[in-house]
């Protein structure tokens, strides 16, 4: 018994203190976040708290003699008539389909973390932030699912256009999150999607039973990636890539007033943009641009500048480049050749 009890008071302290530091760092997380880390700190807080007490049936039964059943709510305890000895079966039938049905659960989240519906609409890069009225029945039933089954996240793909004219569904894309001003409106639904983690596809994509196709992915990681370029034959090209990434925000000798290209573009985009406040909107959707050391969030960072939702037809498309494009330094100068184009169109040197 005093076993028991030592158990029952390191569940709560450690229960306690796993979900005092939880808190703590969602409180100083950025707001998009602490909705996803509240959801990770409850799953883990409950996962400490299931090993504990699988720990404490199993000496239960094994130690002090009892036979432990599962009700449905709770746990129900009965003497074992073999006292004398310590049971040789540690769970019950009925605790056998509790694990099942827990191993169930645990497989199908994280069925779910790998595997996303899919749609084709827009090629959005992170951060960019979607606004738009739809009226596709199916696309409204799978907003309608998310968000009953407290899931609000599916993929976004967009198209590319081939040299011989042809397009073709892209294989990466990003998911996004449906925001809380996403409303349903008679026969329509008022989308509000901000673009997050990017991923590619990893597999065959499916038609659920719903109607839209889904698929298993693989999402990419900025750093990870940059790391595993500087660890294979060209290591260089990442140092490389950061130092071409540097030219966005530095002083520029062929701008105006030596401004930096970013600034400049801001300064022209103003003065092009289809609505009032429409650049200063944008730009806080994107927040601060990357530092120079992460160039890859710094180069979708641009994209996302020159590319708004909506277009403002002063840049050439490059969010299809800047998804599909395999190496950092490539990203990089990708959005270093539209930026610039970008301004000599806008400042009327080189129009488009």
């Amino acid at each position: 018994l005093l076993l028991l009890l030592l158990l029952l008071l390191l569940l709560s302290l450690i229960t306690k203190r796993t979900l005092i530091k939880s808190i703590s760092s969602i409180i100083t997380s950025p707001p998009e976040q602490k909705r996803l880390e509240c959801s990770v700190a409850m799953y883990n807080n409950s996962g400490i708290r299931l090993k504990l007490s699988i720990l404490l049936l199993v000496i239960l039964e094994t130690c002090l003699g009892f036979s432990v059943s599962h009700s449905t709510l709770g746990v129900t305890t009965q003497r074992n008539p073999l006292s004398n000895r310590p049971s040789s079966k540690c769970f019950s039938t009925t605790d056998d389909d509790f694990m099942a049905a827990l191993r169930s659960r645990v497989e199908e989240v994280n069925d779910r973390a790998t595997k996303l519906p899919l749609v084709v609409l827009d090629s959005m890069v992170p951060r960019q932030v979607l606004k738009a009225e739809v009226s596709n029945p199916l696309l409204m039933l799978l907003v309608r699912e998310c968000l009953l089954k407290e899931t609000p996240f599916f993929g976004m793909l967009g198209m590319a256009r081939l040299a011989d004219g042809q397009q073709i569904h892209l294989k990466y894309g990003v998911e996004v999150e449906i925001l809380e001003g996403t409303k349903f409106v008679n026969d329509a639904v008022r989308l509000e999607l901000r673009a997050g983690r990017r991923f590619c596809i990893d597999g065959e994509v499916d038609n659920a039973g719903q109607g839209w196709t889904e698929a298993r992915v693989k999402f990419l990681d900025s750093e990870q990636q940059e790391m595993e370029e500087a660890r294979g034959e060209d290591r260089m090209s990442v140092a490389r890539a950061i130092m071409k990434g540097k030219e966005f925000t530095s002083p520029n000798m062929n701008m105006k007033d030596n401004k930096s290209l970013m600034d400049t573009w801001i300064q022209l985009a103003k003065e092009n943009e289809r609505k009032p406040g429409q650049i200063d909107e944008l730009l806080d959707q994107l927040g601060d641009i990357p530092p120079s050391e992460n160039p890859t969030e710094r180069a979708f960072w641009i994209g996302a500048l020159i590319n708004p939702i909506p277009a403002m037809g002063v840049a050439v498309e490059v969010r299809p480049s800047l998804l599909t494009a395999k190496r950092t330094e490539a990203r990089i100068e990708v959005a270093l050749a539209a930026i610039l184009r970008s301004i000599k169109h806008m400042d009327g040197s080189a129009p488009m």
